[in-house]
């Protein structure tokens, strides 16, 4: 009789005692749920706050490549001032520095490996532009094979293009690259080498003609200059949806599936 009595003197403590720990444990849920949701809505409405950047970037390039081409005595002479000027068309006139061809390496077009042709265009200010010719494919059993089409200097050379700024560049093993295959370029280091006056920018050739009139063979499927606003879009729908599924996973498992339960039975 003793130990009965002591049996249900302790039940309600036991009891109490649980019920304080599921209290606890469901503040803890709680806690955990809101900062989850709170934190990744926050992190998506960043992303949407950097897509509003990239779209602003995206329109003024887009009205830049919209303005009228620019003749080459408009190209500013400092690299401030041609920064201003990306992204434009512009029309060259001028004579190709054929000895001072390039080719910048692993630059695909089009989904195949190949080279981007580099030229100087020589002004008649004295001052030079590199030009971005186009594209040549990679020749699949020696890379060093190649051969762009010939220019000839003493023919005067009209063409359009588009203001792109320094070539892009690729991380290299080597800093200082020799021969007419390259990684990189540097328009400082190249103007000291060809000893000519090169402006800090280059020009991606539009025009598919060459200074006689003929095709020259070079691909120019330019990429359209993008910022990446799909891809903040996408970010900012994976944080919205994974703050959706934390409040989604406490609601099923702390409120629906318990009243779905069948009650216990008596």
């Amino acid at each position: 009789m003793a130990g009965v009595a002591a049996e249900m003197a302790s039940t309600p403590q036991c009891a109490g005692r649980s019920t304080g720990t599921t209290r606890v444990r469901l503040w803890v849920v709680v806690a955990a749920t809101v900062v989850v949701a709170v934190v990744t809505a926050r992190l998506g409405l960043w992303q949407l706050d950097r897509a509003a950047q990239k779209q602003a970037l995206q329109s003024a390039i887009d009205r830049q490549a919209g303005l009228p081409a620019l003749h080459w005595t408009e190209l500013a002479s400092d690299a401030q001032r041609l920064e201003t000027q990306r992204h434009r068309l512009v029309r060259l006139e001028g004579h190709w520095v054929p000895e001072a061809t390039l080719f910048l390496d692993n630059r695909p077009m089009a989904g195949r490996p190949g080279f981007i042709v580099l030229t100087p265009l020589a002004l008649a200010d004295g001052t030079a532009v590199l030009v971005q010719r186009g594209w040549l494919p990679r020749d699949p059993v020696d890379r060093t094979r190649v051969q762009a089409p010939p220019l000839t200097a003493s023919v005067p050379v009209r063409l359009d293009g588009r203001m792109a700024g320094p070539p892009s560049r690729l991380y290299a093993f080597e800093e200082e690259e020799q021969g007419p295959i390259r990684q990189n370029v540097d328009i400082e280091k190249l103007a000291a080498q060809w000893r000519l006056k090169l402006r800090a920018t280059s020009v991606q050739q539009i025009s598919v003609a060459s200074d006689d009139g003929q095709p020259d063979g070079l691909l120019r499927e330019w990429p359209r200059p993008a910022t990446g606003v799909a891809k903040h879009h996408g970010y900012a729908f994976q944080w919205f949806a994974l703050s959706a599924l934390s409040v989604g996973l406490f609601l099923w498992f702390q409120i629906i599936r318990p009243r779905r339960r069948p009650p216990p039975p008596p």
